[in-house]
């Protein structure tokens, strides 16, 4: 059986890295003769320096796992307490310029700063030439200074040393709070570039992925196909006539396993196909993105959703015992997005848009306008759209707005229809 092993850095081979430590050659050989013994496939052999090796991983993705690994690793910080009696004994001014100082002090620490004077307090932590890992280093020295607990992201939430002092002076001279609170400062940042840090998706022509949707695209595959055989249309003509019977469709919109989500299945079959996949696309996406769902529950995330009709409440309503009490949340537009940030706990701005074509796109602007004004600190963007009645169709064909061989030719001059 073969033993693949990951290598931390050497002592005398220059590999050393910030966040671990240099083994000497003999012990890294013991290490590997202990792994063979113990038949292991895959393992890591490194000397790691885990309360910061903690800190730069947590400050870009949250994790669990590393969360369980530095559970028993306790900060040497004074009890909370302390720091706020000390801060009770002054004169309200002083309270206030004692914090700003202190915050002020650790932040021209953090950026090397000789002395705190340096340090304007109405900037911006960005502007100041702050990133993700010397935010979190200023966030432990504060935690350490005061015993105050706080989320890696209380930089960016609170983006100034005036805004952070005061947010940190509340929370020591609160009633007994030892939290910050989630409510996020909104200064705009227009400037700032957005990030994309996860996509998942679901297109005509089976794709499932963003990795096929590239390979699609790349062959050139045409992806219009026949009208799905599951949805229950007349495809012998009458009422669902129409004069092209082909378009982009998901032949899998009807699978979903609700008992994932902690959905009843009676709450499932009321359910529009759009905002199961829209829940299953957001899990997805944060798998990809490499954040745990629940590391979000509280945050100020926001959802934005573009969707264009829900006609799946014609044909649940034919059946309404097999969906009583969930027909309205099931078929409603404003739930599209509402049940996103009720699943995952998010609690930034949860909005659907219908701007037929374009509700994607303006789902996605209405996102980084969001982002760019302080409302939410991160979000999820997207759209859905899945006929489950053919009446599209048959009103488009009456009109003859469709296309003649089935495919939208947008922006071209041979376009002729939908």
């Amino acid at each position: 059986m073969a033993t693949s092993v990951a290598w931390g850095a050497w002592a005398d081979s220059g590999m050393g890295a910030g966040h671990t430590r240099t083994m000497a050659p003999r012990l890294a050989l013991a290490a590997l003769q202990r792994a063979l013994d113990d038949d292991e496939t895959a393992l890591m052999i490194a000397d790691i320096d885990w309360e910061q090796f903690g800190s730069r991983f947590g400050a870009v993705r949250p994790s669990p796992l590393v969360g369980e690994l530095l559970g028993g690793a306790a900060h040497s910080a004074p009890a909370v307490g302390e720091f706020a009696d000390r801060l009770r004994s002054l004169p309200p001014a002083e309270r206030e310029r004692t914090v700003l100082e202190l915050v002020r002090g650790q932040v021209a620490v953090v950026l090397g700063h000789a002395t705190p004077a340096a340090i304007d307090t109405a900037a911006t932590f960005q502007s100041a030439g702050f990133d993700s890992l010397t935010a979190v280093e200023l966030r432990n020295r504060l935690m350490a200074a005061t015993g105050v607990q706080a989320p890696a992201s209380v930089v960016f939430d609170y983006p100034t040393p005036e805004l952070l002092a005061g947010h940190l002076r509340e929370q020591l001279l609160g009633a007994g709070s030892a939290a910050f609170s989630t409510t996020v400062a909104t200064t705009p940042v227009a400037d700032d570039p957005i990030a994309i840090i996860g996509m998942s998706c679901r297109f005509p022509g089976g794709v499932d992925s963003p990795e096929e949707l590239w390979r699609l695209l790349e062959s050139g595959t045409d992806a219009i196909s026949a009208f799905p055989q599951d949805r229950g249309w007349d495809l012998a003509g009458g009422a669902d006539d129409a004069s092209v019977r082909a378009g982009g469709f998901l032949y899998t919109a009807a699978e979903f396993d609700p008992a994932f989500f902690g959905i009843s299945p009676r709450e499932a079959i009321a359910m529009d196909p759009q905002q199961r996949l829209l829940l299953e696309a957001s899990w997805e996406v944060f798998e990809r993105a490499g954040i745990a769902a629940d590391a979000l529950r509280g945050s100020p995330t926001g959802v934005f959703v573009g969707t264009n009709g829900q006609d799946y409440a014609a044909l649940v309503g034919n059946a309404p015992q097999r969906a009583d009490g969930h027909l309205a949340t099931g078929s409603a537009a404003s739930v599209a997005s509402g049940r996103l940030s009720y699943t995952f706990g998010l609690e930034g701005p949860a909005i659907t848009v219908d701007t037929a074509c374009s509700s994607s796109l303006v789902a996605m602007h209405l996102a980084a306008q969001a982002l760019r004004s302080g409302e939410c600190r991160m979000a999820l963007a997207g759209g859905a759209t899945v006929m489950a009645t053919p009446t599209a169709f048959a009103e488009f064909s009456r009109q003859g707005a469709l296309a003649a061989d089935g495919r939208c030719k947008a922006f071209a001059a041979g376009a002729d229809g939908t």
